[in-house]
């Protein structure tokens, strides 16, 4: 078998319980198939991007290493997301829960619904700090 691939998955809620949400997320990611959660930073508190008014995020960032593709990982992170009762309806509205593959290895992925490194890296500080 293959090494395993180092991914960034950052982890964000913004409703009900967020540190439970960030819990779940990890121990999720954590149980996947072929793949190890091999560190996490620190939880912190951001400002939302998006619509005004929505309530402040619980951020953090992970690193796997895992067997996965990148496509079987995104759709294993939105199964997650489902689980914990994402429901998506606006652009970067609320959340419950949010994985978002930042980087995949040194891959790069340009498809409609899943770009590696994550388009967003540019906009949030808080991933450029985790990286």
């Amino acid at each position: 078998m293959t090494a395993p691939e180092s991914v960034f998955v950052a982890l964000g809620s913004n409703l009900g319980d967020r540190a439970r949400y960030l819990a779940f997320g990890r121990d999720e990611l954590a149980s996947l198939p072929t793949t190890v959660l091999v560190a996490e930073s620190q939880v912190k508190e951001t400002v939302p991007i998006g619509p005004r008014g929505q309530p402040r995020y619980l951020n953090q960032m992970v690193l796997l290493h895992t067997h996965l593709t990148p496509r079987q990982l995104l759709g294993r992170c939105q199964e997650i997301e489902r689980r914990a009762g994402r429901v998506r309806t606006e652009r970067w509205g609320s959340r419950t829960l949010d994985l978002d593959i930042v980087r995949f290895g040194d891959r790069v992925v340009d498809d409609p619904d899943l770009r590696i490194p994550h388009d967003g890296l540019q906009h949030r500080r808080f991933w450029q700090d985790e990286l």
